[in-house]
C-alpha cells in the first residue's frame, strides 16, 4: 500500500477540523434548552450515585496548585497532545497511521452529531447555587483564557460553550492513550498512554467544563467511531495495510493464435513444459 503524502494528509486533516469547528459553532442549542440538559444529566448522576463533579471543582478551586495547571492543561493539551501523535504515528508507525487517522476523524464526526442533537450545559454555566465553579474564569489572571472556556480573551463568540455531550477532551485523549500503548515500545509510553486519558477526565470535571457522563459519552463515541472505522477501512481494501488481490475470473480458459472459443488449459511452470504437445 503506498504511503501517505504528508501535504494531502495535512490538507485533510486541516478541512476536516474547519468542518467540525464550523459545525459546532452552526449547531448552537438555545440556552434553555442546553441547561435542562445539563441538570438532567445531574440528576442522572445524582440517581447512580456517581455525582463525582462537584467534590473534585471544590478541590480544585480551593488549591490553586491544582487547579491552575488542570487549566492549562484544560486549554492547551487537547490541541498539542493529538497532533503530536497523529506525527509520530506517520513518521515511525506509517502501516498504521491511516486506520488511526480514520478513526479519530470518524469519531470527531459522530461528536458532532452529538453535539448538535444533544446541546449541554457544562457544570460551570449552572446558576452558582449548584455549587459550581469556573475555575478557568477563577484562575484567568493565569493564562490566556478569560470566562468562556478555553477560548482567548475577546474569542468567546467563536466557541461553542454548550458542546459539552459528548466530552471529545476525554475522547481524543483515550485515542492518544490506546495509540501509545498499542504503538509504544517503552514501559513509560504505555504508562503514558494509560495516565493521559485518566488525566483528562480527572481536569475535565475538576475545571467543571464536563459532567462524568460527558466522559463516558465521549468513550463510547470513540467506540462507535472504531467500529466505524473497520466498516470503511474493509470497504476500501486498506484492512491491514494491504488491499487483497482480484480473484481469477478466466477460469485458465485461454484463447490461443487460430482459435475462436477459449480452451481449458494447463499454464507451463518451466521452459521444458512450454514443448508442444504430440499432434
Amino acid at each position: 500500500m503506498r504511503k501517505p503524502r504528508w501535504w494531502a494528509e495535512l490538507s485533510l486533516i486541516a478541512v476536516v477540523y474547519a468542518a467540525y469547528t464550523c459545525g459546532r459553532l452552526l449547531v448552537r442549542g438555545d440556552e434553555a434548552s442546553a441547561v435542562g440538559h445539563g441538570l438532567a444529566v445531574l440528576r442522572l448522576e445524582r440517581l447512580l450515585g456517581v455525582d463525582v463533579e462537584r467534590p473534585l471543582n471544590r478541590l480544585f478551586t480551593d488549591v490553586p496548585a491544582l487547579g491552575v495547571p488542570a487549566d492549562f492543561a484544560y486549554a492547551s493539551l487537547h490541541y498539542l497532545v493529538t497532533p503530536a501523535i497523529l506525527v509520530w504515528l506517520f513518521r515511525r508507525r506509517p502501516a498504521h497511521y491511516r486506520a488511526a487517522r480514520t478513526w479519530l476523524m470518524a469519531s470527531t464526526l459522530l461528536g458532532l452529531v452529538g453535539f448538535t442533537l444533544l446541546p449541554t450545559c457544562p457544570p460551570r454555566l449552572l446558576d452558582p447555587a449548584y455549587g459550581f465553579t469556573d475555575t478557568m474564569a477563577h484562575f484567568s489572571a493565569y493564562g490566556w483564557w478569560g470566562g468562556e472556556a478555553s477560548a482567548p480573551r475577546g474569542l468567546g463568540g467563536m466557541t461553542n460553550q454548550y458542546a459539552a455531550m459528548p466530552s471529545l477532551h476525554v475522547g481524543w485523549a483515550l485515542w492518544c492513550g490506546v495509540m501509545l500503548w498499542r504503538y509504544g515500545r517503552t514501559p513509560a509510553t504505555r504508562a503514558l498512554g494509560v495516565a493521559y486519558p485518566l488525566l483528562t477526565t480527572l481536569v475535565v470535571m475538576g475545571t467543571a467544563n464536563h459532567y462524568l457522563l460527558d466522559a463516558v459519552a465521549g468513550a463510547a463515541v470513540m467506540g462507535a467511531g472504531l467500529l466505524l472505522t473497520r466498516y470503511a477501512l474493509r470497504r476500501a481494501g486498506w484492512r491491514r495495510g494491504t488491499a487483497e488481490a482480484p480473484p481469477v475470473v478466466s477460469g485458465g480458459c485461454e484463447t490461443s493464435t487460430g482459435e475462436r472459443i477459449p480452451g481449458q488449459r494447463s499454464v507451463p511452470t518451466s521452459p521444458t513444459d512450454a514443448s508442444p504437445a504430440p499432434r
